[in-house]
């Protein structure tokens, strides 16, 4: 049969095959090409037939997917993945390159969105076997065990899930069978593994299968694997009913007797080999039609979509996945000596990671992978000996940069290609053309995107991505930016999955361009919107999209329910978005007008709520309005900066009630403590009265924990109040007499307050901090205990010496051409080397040497 063209066999060629396997793909395409027949059937949706011509473009680049969704639901929704190397992949290519047609076999795609979750019969209909002149169903199919269907709301990632018996499922852990034995209709592959004598299936499939020289007959292999699975399947309860898989299969055995009578008996199917037993017994026409008859339906679209080779890892949840396609894909694709070109993919992926990986690393690993292999008595070495051979050679026994590898390489970040002609709902259009234009293509792998918003281009993208946030397409998530915190800068990761093409097709329903679903989508998330604060992350959502025509709808609910609010700590939690929301408008160049009028009324409500507000507050309740005032205090600062008429005044006010939080015993020493703190932080509070107050919060009158609460609120949080204390000894020398006169049997009731205030500060000043206390209080004088102690590196006055020394340093740092002035008491040593301090006490050496005391818990060191 390996020479020319043979004459066809009296039965179809059924070849069962692995889902995903290169092995199983080369098989294929060696037994199509000896057998050459006249039809190729293949396991997969009928509606796509359609769709076939497709795959033989030069634009369609697997990993590709066929995405089918219900029409009037769009989040119920299907995909048929498939790689380069899949079978079934592989035959639609054979049959395009040779002009054979190709169908799709399986149940219909309208069916399988219909059917209910896995386990629930559905719901009984009408029959839906409409009759041709043949008397068979109309030709429809039904995808293969990765289509399951999802309820709407359930997890999107989609695929082969868990039908019984493809060789890509996993294994089933439910009960009902012995300890340790893997269940044969979740699991045949692993079954047939733990009779040849193989823990883990993927081995025993690369060394029968993946490993296996070319036979003589092409046709071997798959009759072999089709009498295993016939073996498995005689001790098989199918059960009852309407069973998942005998429906399909039924299906697809009326469609092979339609093939047949068409084509003859030239007809060759390929499907998952668990179902080979049972299209080769065959069944009576009426059963089958019997098992079809009624089934629920849905109106459901197909087209193409790029898929990736992560989604095709079962780590992703997908039910026929592999655990290594990026390592089938590499075996499947090279031509020859496969250990030696994988192990140099790996050694250039370290080397761009800039570990030190040299031509003789990989000689070593492709000698230990051998040798491995030889040991255990494989034919050749496998991903577990390649992999040993790299950890041992390459990683220097570190798992960490064999992380990256199994990342990076075993299952990869390959993202697939469709033709631009590929069926697409009109959202996705229009998305794909401005992605053009704007120059920002899909990618599989995570990055990082800055964006200058000052650009048009940059503009563009910032609102693109936006916006479809808004509608639900996560296709980016902002992030920190770590040069400028304007509002011209925007960060985002950005990361296409290939579910997001579902995710698009649902928006679609809210409009045909982005801009309109986005305004369409706002509009309506406006008026179903819970709390203020879900209005207010609204309109600076709006902004941020730039959708002027949302905007005037959502600032109108915007305002009616901030009159009927009166929750003081909803207007606090609104505000902030409000305020941010003037100045994105500011950047963006929109009319902000309604949002200055309604965040000025908004503070006014909460200065004229928040102190009633915030008494009678229990700890956890103190905490959460201590974070609010924080909020309102930013977003006041900021509303004060803005020219609107009254504004300048709010930052009067707003003050006013700082002062009230602070001097007031019914609130809680937190707020009090930070009321002092915002408003020494603004000027408005002498350092003398900031003392003063300190003094009077830590006097022995006071309970330890109130006063622990009063300077969490003061110093806690991590917002500079470690360096607060480092240069205002006088507020550090109150906290420090208050900490050492703590009654022994109140001081564990207050220390794990005080570690949480010390433990955020960095390290650098609680060093500083344990420094001056280790040193000791001394006398209290208008200098500071440092100061009066007469401690290195302190002084009454500025050391100008010691200052000018670092003008050099600084200027280098700046970029300022020129040297310093020579007048700074600096120099350097006579090869050019490092900057020496000079002048003042010799205090240049490094005053951070201490006697080994943990200053990591400045809590204690007192004590």
């Amino acid at each position: 049969m390996s020479g020319g063209p043979a004459a066809a066999p009296a039965e179809p060629v059924l070849l069962g095959v692995r889902h995903h396997g290169p092995g199983s793909a080369r098989a294929v395409r060696a037994a199509l090409q000896a057998c050459r027949p006249e039809v190729v059937l293949i396991e997969g949706p009928p509606e796509a037939d359609v769709l076939i011509p497709l795959a033989g473009r030069e634009e369609m680049r697997p990993p590709v997917a066929l995405l089918a969704h219900a029409v009037d639901e769009p989040g119920r929704s299907a995909f048929w993945p498939l790689a380069e190397f899949s079978p079934e992949w592989v035959a639609l290519r054979w049959a395009l390159d040779h002009g054979v047609p190709a169908r799709f076999i399986d149940l219909p795609a309208t069916h399988t969105l219909a059917w209910r979750a896995p386990g629930e019969e559905p719901p009984e209909q009408e029959e839906t076997g409409e009759k041709g002149k043949s008397g068979e169903p109309r030709e429809q199919g039904e995808p293969r065990e990765q289509g399951e269907p999802r309820e709407q709301g359930e997890p999107r990632e989609q695929g082969e899930q868990g039908a019984p018996g493809d060789l890509g499922t996993p294994a089933d852990p439910g009960a009902g069978r012995p300890a340790g034995l893997p269940d044969v209709r979740t699991d045949p592959l692993a079954v047939l593994a733990a009779a040849a004598g193989y823990d883990d299936p993927e081995r025993w499939w690369e060394d029968v299968v993946e490993h296996r020289g070319a036979g003589e007959d092409p046709l071997a292999p798959f009759a072999a694997l089709e009498e295993a699975m016939g073996a498995l399947r005689e001790d098989t309860d199918e059960g009852s009913g309407r069973d998942r898989d005998l429906v399909r299969e039924a299906y697809m055995r009326l469609r092979l007797r339609a093939a047949r009578r068409e084509f003859g008996s030239g007809v060759a199917v390929v499907c998952g080999a668990w179902h080979v037993p049972a299209l080769r017994r065959g069944a009576a026409v009426a059963a089958d039609r019997a098992l079809l008859k009624g089934l629920p339906k849905v109106k459901a679209d197909l087209t193409w979509v790029p898929w990736t080779h992560r989604r095709l890892a079962r780590s992703s949840g997908y039910g026929a996945g592999i655990d290594s396609p990026g390592w089938y894909g590499h075996l499947f694709g090279v031509p020859d000596r496969p250990v030696e070109r994988w192990l140099t993919k790996v050694a250039g992926l370290l080397r761009e990671e800039d570990r030190i990986v040299s031509p003789a690393h990989v000689i070593e690993a492709v000698r230990l992978a051998e040798t491995l292999a030889a040991m255990r008595g494989r034919p050749l070495p496998g991903l577990s000996e390649t992999t040993d051979a790299v950890r041992a050679v390459m990683c220097e026994g570190s798992d960490v940069p064999l992380g990256l590898v199994h990342d990076r390489l075993v299952v990869g970040d390959v993202l697939g290609e469709v033709p631009e002609e590929a069926p697409a709902v009109p959202l996705q259009r229009d998305l794909a053309r401005i992605q053009r234009r704007l120059r920002l293509r899909p990618e599989a792998l995570e990055r990082e995107l800055e964006l200058d918003l000052r650009k048009e281009t940059d503009a563009g993208r910032g609102r693109l991505l936006h916006r479809l946030r808004l509608l639900g397409v996560g296709w980016g998530e902002p992030a920190a930016s770590r040069g400028s915190t304007g509002t011209f800068r925007e960060t985002w990761r950005l990361r296409w999955e290939p579910e997001l093409f579902v995710r698009v097709a649902e928006a679609g329903v809210w409009g045909t361009t982005v801009l309109g679903a986005a305004t369409a989508k706002a509009e309506a998330d406006a008026g179903t919107a819970r709390s203020l604060a879900d209005v207010t992350a609204l309109a600076e959502r709006c902004l941020l999209a730039e959708l002027p025509a949302a905007l005037p709808v959502v600032m109108r609910v915007l305002a009616d329910r901030a009159a009927l609010d009166t929750d003081v700590g909803h207007l606090a939690q609104a505000l902030p978005a409000l305020v941010r929301s003037l100045r994105y408008g500011d950047v963006r160049g929109t009319d902000t007008g309604a949002l200055a009028e309604v965040a000025a009324g908004l503070a006014e409500r909460v200065f004229v709520g928040l102190p009633p507000a915030c008494t009678a507050l229990d700890a956890d309740a103190a905490e959460e309005m201590r974070r609010q005032v924080d909020a309102v205090h930013g977003a006041v600062g900021l509303l004060g900066d803005d020219p609107a008429p009254g504004h300048g005044e709010l930052r009067h006010r707003w003050l006013r009630v700082l002062r009230v939080l602070a001097a007031r015993d019914t609130v809680p020493g937190v707020l009090r403590g930070r009321a002092v703190r915002l408003l020494l932080d603004d000027g408005d509070l002498p350092p003398e009265e900031t003392a003063r107050l300190m003094g009077l919060a830590l006097s022995p009158g006071t309970p330890p924990g109130d006063a622990a609460a009063w300077i969490e609120g003061f110093v806690g949080g991590g917002a500079g109040g470690g360096m607060l204390l480092v240069h205002d000894e006088r507020l550090l020398g109150l906290v420090d007499a208050w900490l050492t006169g703590v009654p022994a049997a109140a001081f564990t009731d207050v220390l794990p307050l005080l570690r949480r205030t010390f433990s955020a500060y960095e390290p650098g000043v609680r060093r500083t901090l344990g420094e001056l206390v280790r040193r000791g209080p001394g006398p209290r004088g208008a200098a500071g205990t440092a100061t009066a102690l007469g401690l290195p590196g302190f002084a009454a006055e500025p050391d100008t010496a010691r200052a000018d020394a670092v003008v050099p340093v600084v200027r280098l740092l700046l970029g300022l051409d020129g040297d310093g002035d020579g007048d700074g008491g600096g120099d350097r040593d006579g090869d050019g080397g490092t900057l020496r301090a000079t002048g003042g006490d010799g205090a240049g050496a490094d005053r951070r040497e201490h006697d080994g005391t943990d200053d990591s818990d400045l809590v204690g060191v007192r004590r």
